[in-house]
């Protein structure tokens, strides 16, 4: 699958890290030597004292970093992020503007493009969230397999996709919805405007434009 097929690039900062010919989840590679390259660490916003922020990490114009928040590097944060106390911001991590990335969550070698909210409870490791895509809380991206093995996308017709990479989350389309605590396993593809109900537990590719809804069976009992 392309990256066209599930992001709009148009408002994005960073054109260069995509291709129009490799898979979509080929980004994830060119992260890290994307920002070994950049040379322009600035700071264009106010940072609490309370708040650890590294050397390697460029933060844009009218963005909130909170007190308790942490952004190791290399980072890349762009104009009115909203960094919240406890969120842990590790090694290659691009927010382009508007984005959210909440209280107690996580984010590890990842892309989110324009207005991307990860506001509670999340993490989100090896991969890449659309414009306006958001997460519940809770809602995890599982990006390792338990056996350690090479992770498979899968194609339109349920085919298995190699992907090289033994660590992968996901790819969520453009305004996307993830419910509140829902699992993605390693390499699950979320098309554009789908919305998975809380409580999912995903595994493979959503088309665009679809609803997967979690029927729970309840059992009320008379207390003896």
């Amino acid at each position: 699958m392309l990256a066209t097929e599930l992001f709009d690039f148009s408002a994005s900062m960073h054109p260069d890290l995509w291709s129009d010919e490799r898979p979509a989840w080929a980004v994830l590679d060119q992260i890290a030597p994307y920002l070994e390259a950049w040379a322009d660490w600035a700071r264009h916003s106010d940072v609490s004292r309370a708040a650890q922020v590294g050397e390697r990490v460029f933060i844009g114009r009218g963005c909130q970093i909170d007190a308790g928040a942490v952004i190791l590097g290399p980072a890349w944060i762009g104009n009115g992020c909203h960094i919240r106390a406890g969120a842990y911001v590790r090694e290659n991590v691009i927010a382009e503007g508007g984005c959210v990335l909440g209280n107690s969550s996580e984010f590890k070698n990842c892309v989110m493009l324009p207005g991307c909210q990860v506001p509670h409870f999340n993490y989100v490791g090896d991969s890449v969230l659309g414009v306006g895509a958001h997460l519940g809380a809770g809602a995890i991206l599982s990006n390792f397999r338990l056996d350690a093995g090479e992770i498979f996308a899968a194609g339109p017709e349920g085919e298995r996709l190699a992907t090289g990479r033994n660590k992968f989350g996901a790819l969520i389309g453009d305004r996307a919805e993830i419910g509140c605590h829902s699992v993605l396993n390693p390499g699950s593809i979320i098309g554009r405007r789908s919305v998975l109900y809380p409580g999912t537990l995903w595994r493979g590719t959503l088309p665009a434009g679809q609803i997967v809804k979690v029927r729970q069976t309840q059992q009320i009992v008379a207390e003896k």
